[in-house]
């Protein structure tokens, strides 16, 4: 299978993995110390699990609802914001770091912090996040899987990355034997939008580093596979139609999505083919989430599946996010409180 990347029809948040590490000046700005009542002259309650965060205000405002940390206060769990302008060990104590910030300086503070206090969780290692910011990278492991059992087969599309000279993209593309049409997506994850390209000659208009990747019909319907630890949640999501081969003779020119199915609304209460709205098999998606698990070292990420259209059993993984929008999960406070709570009783 060829593999250099990913591409996927919607993406979740997602920092590109080359950032200037002064834009964590601007984090400097905005994080704010959110002691609760339990956090008294600078100490906490010797019964709190302290969770320590480093997010972007993106997303702290989606993530710490205030139905999360009502919730959390009330299991014990205690938020507090992790200021990135003081040494991290002069902080806490905390029991779990949670955090998604970019940046060489930050992932570097990190490392050295989970060196130095191998009692504080880490969610999740810096290393292993990075590995699934890039689209060169993150579907390999799903490729490696090779995923098949009785519940159906996982693999990724056929795919390509393209780094330079645009004018050479359509002769790539017939030496990688790619069919028409092609989902194009920036190299690095920073940015959301996606282009569907109907002709070879239009290629040429598309600007590397990217990533192409073959157009599967799914039924316009995507599975996003929330994973927290071992919980997994599902729900559906609109995603772009079918194309016909009538409609891919008829069509030219390269036609561009800023955002496909985040911003849509969901399928899960859709009047639906039952063949398209069928969600995947537990077993399977239980037996996929261990393996990626264990494969990128990462225990807060989702996936992005479609299901080939026509089929019944035939999966393909197109997108894997780091901490992506929990917000958007049913209950996902619950879901996510009982998921702290488990990794400071498994110590």
């Amino acid at each position: 299978m060829r593999m250099g990347g990913e591409l996927a029809y919607c993406t979740e948040e997602k920092e590109e993995e080359v950032i200037k590490d002064t834009e964590l000046e601007d984090e400097k700005m905005v994080a704010k110390m959110r002691y609760s009542a339990a956090a008294i002259g600078g100490g906490f309650s010797p019964k709190a699990v302290v969770v320590g965060y480093a997010l972007t205000t993106k997303k702290i405002k989606s993530f710490l609802q205030p139905k999360l940390e009502g919730l959390a206060r009330n299991k014990g769990i205690l938020f507090v914001a992790i200021d990135i302008s003081k040494p991290l060990s002069d902080q806490g104590p905390f029991d779990i770091v949670l955090h998604k910030l970019s940046g060489k300086e930050w992932r570097s503070i990190l490392e050295d912090y989970r060196i130095t206090h191998p009692n504080v969780t880490v969610l999740d290692p810096p290393d292993a996040i990075q590995h699934v910011y890039s689209r060169q990278s993150m579907l390999q492991v799903v490729a490696d899987l090779n995923l098949s059992d009785p519940y159906g087969k996982v693999g990724v599309p056929e795919q390509l990355v393209i780094k330079k000279d645009s004018s050479s993209i359509p002769d790539s593309v017939n030496m990688a034997g790619l069919r028409l049409p092609l989902v194009a997506k920036p190299l690095f994850a920073k940015s959301h939008e996606l282009s569907l390209a109907y002709d070879e000659l239009s290629l040429q208009k598309l600007e590397p580093p990217l990533v192409l990747q073959e157009f599967i019909n799914h039924g316009g319907v995507l599975f996003k596979v929330y994973i927290v630890g071992e919980a997994i949640k599902v729900l559906r999501r609109f995603s772009l139609p079918d194309v016909s081969k009538r409609e891919l003779k008829a069509s030219a020119g390269v036609y561009r999505f800023p955002r496909v199915s985040c911003a849509a609304a969901s399928a899960d209460e859709a009047d639906l083919d039952p063949h398209v709205a069928e969600l995947p098999p537990k077993p399977l998606l239980e037996r996929l989430a261990k393996e990626l698990r264990h494969r990128l070292g990462l225990r807060l990420f989702n996936l992005d599946i479609i299901r080939e259209h026509g089929t019944q059993d035939r999966y393909y993984v197109i997108d894997i996010n780091y901490f992506p929008g929990y917000g958007k999960m049913p209950e996902y406070e619950h879901i996510f409180t009982d998921f702290l709570l488990s990794l400071v009783q498994s110590k």
